[in-house]
């Protein structure tokens, strides 16, 4: 180091602290100070290099550090800038202790003075001996920001200090919203980052984060490392973030990760019901898709192959999952399509293709002309008003097969599949099952249609009885 001229020493106050603190944790301080000045002037970006000495330079090309920068006092203006990294001036003088500490030089250059570090009786107190910034008149007034020139560092060092900041650690924003942005991972773990400095890391995350807002619990838990900050001070900003996102790749990569819910290989974030929920919503918004059960790619495969077949992209999810989307629209507002609103879907866009009589072919219309006769064996409703022919049906919910006929209550009509007139016996056995359906004003497989059945077979069957 070049010596300098001492006009004036500035107790730090310091003895020994932070004994846990290794170098890149003081890099880091200077590194944060540095960030905040570009970030509140303006300025262009900070340099890290090393000089032709193989010293350290951590610059920034702000308004200069000057001795009043070394009091530790709140700062308004950081104060007043929720994007800031420091506060209270202590990071400096923490920083200073450590590389005293550790043996590395420091000399800071600005065009309000010159400061190098050395240990000093405190003044009045002769048996005290406290670490002072050594405070010099500037040798260049006209430089622009602060220059802290290290030696005696090593280059891991300085990698692991540059490793606890966002900027430098080459991970791709994938979505930046009002609370912070969801960063693509590039390690195994999750980092956590508050302000761009990373405070945490989660082994089972999918994602990374950078907090921007920052919430009451996350100011009481950072500490003066901003290490290992719990998870319960940011799991609620953390979710506040995805749930604030609206893009593609976000949503894709949660509905992917969704996908191994069976397996228990979901990550955590994925684990949170209201962050799948807004998974859904987003995929819904942007890509035509419909969500099944497990159980409905088991019990409802027919429906499935139509899904896809009509250009869906078929996309599986819990039960509790299908309950909480059930009737619910997502972030445009357009319908979420489960299994049963896709069928719903199907069912109201659906028309049949109905066969005037004149246009059955003569064995056909010989068995239809019989509908009169059949009905009034079992007695014709007063609900049914007429009975229709259609090449084409509507498959059925559960099966989602083409059924051979249908009671539509609304207009009064059973409405009977042309192949069915192939032969009398598959005729009569659909209408009078339909019939089942108008008396009874019940569906397959309850009670009241099967009690509606066994009345029709007992009218049915003295009839046939006295006519052998």
């Amino acid at each position: 180091m070049v010596s300098k001229i001492i006009n004036k020493k500035f107790d730090l106050n310091i003895e020994k602290i932070l004994e846990d603190w290794e170098v890149y944790h003081a890099i880091r301080e200077l590194i944060a100070n540095a960030i905040d000045e570009r970030l509140l002037t303006k300025t262009k970006d900070i340099q890290i290099y090393k000089d032709s000495k193989k010293r350290w330079h951590i610059r920034d090309f702000g308004r200069g550090l000057n001795y009043q920068h070394l009091t530790q006092k709140e700062d308004d203006e950081k104060l007043e800038n929720p994007h800031v990294i420091g506060k209270f001036g202590i990071g400096l003088k923490d920083a200073f202790a450590t590389f005293d500490r550790k043996g590395v030089k420091v000399y800071v250059k600005s065009k309000h003075g010159e400061i190098t570090l050395g240990r000093s009786q405190k003044h009045s107190f002769n048996d005290l001996v406290t670490l002072h910034a050594c405070i010099s008149p500037p040798s260049n007034p006209d430089l622009i920001g602060t220059d802290f020139i290290l030696e005696g560092l090593i280059d891991e060092d300085v990698e692991k200090a540059k490793d606890l900041f966002l900027k430098f650690s080459g991970e791709k924003v994938l979505e930046t919203t009002q609370y912070g942005q969801v960063l693509k991972k590039r390690q195994k773990t999750g980092r956590i980052y508050i302000n761009g400095v990373r405070v945490a890391e989660e082994e089972n995350f999918l994602f990374c984060y950078n907090i921007t807002s920052l919430t009451k619990s996350i100011r009481k838990a950072l500490n003066r490392e901003r290490t290992n900050v719990g998870r319960t001070a940011y799991s609620d900003r953390v979710k506040s973030i995805i749930l604030s996102c609206k893009g593609k790749e976000v949503a894709k990569q949660l509905i992917n990760d969704l996908k191994e819910y069976s397996t228990g290989e979901m990550h955590d974030e994925v684990k949170w019901l209201d962050v799948q929920e807004h998974a859904i919503k987003i995929l819904n918004a942007l890509e035509k898709v419909v969500f099944f059960t497990m159980d409905d790619l088991v019990y409802s495969k027919d429906m499935v192959d139509e899904a896809r077949r009509s250009g869906y992209s078929v996309i599986t999810i819990p039960d509790n999952l299908k309950q909480r989307i059930h009737g619910s629209t997502d972030i445009s507002g357009k319908p979420i399509l489960d299994m049963d609103q896709f069928y719903s879907e199907y069912h109201s866009s659906f028309k049949f293709e109905f066969v005037e009589i004149n246009d059955l072919n003569p064995s056909e219309r010989e068995i239809f002309n019989k509908t009169k006769k059949i009905l009034e064996v079992v007695g014709k409703p007063k609900t049914v008003r007429s009975v229709k022919i259609s090449k084409t049906m509507r498959k059925d919910l559960s099966s989602f097969i083409e059924a051979t006929g249908v009671w539509e209550e609304s207009t009064g009509t059973i409405i009977i599949k042309r192949d069915q007139l192939k032969n009398l016996e598959n005729y009569c056995g659909t209408l009078l099952h339909e019939v089942a359906h108008a008396l009874s004003g019940a569906c397959d497989v309850t009670r009241e249609f099967e009690n509606q059945l066994s009345k029709m077979l007992g009218t049915i069957t003295p009839k046939v009885l006295d006519s052998l």
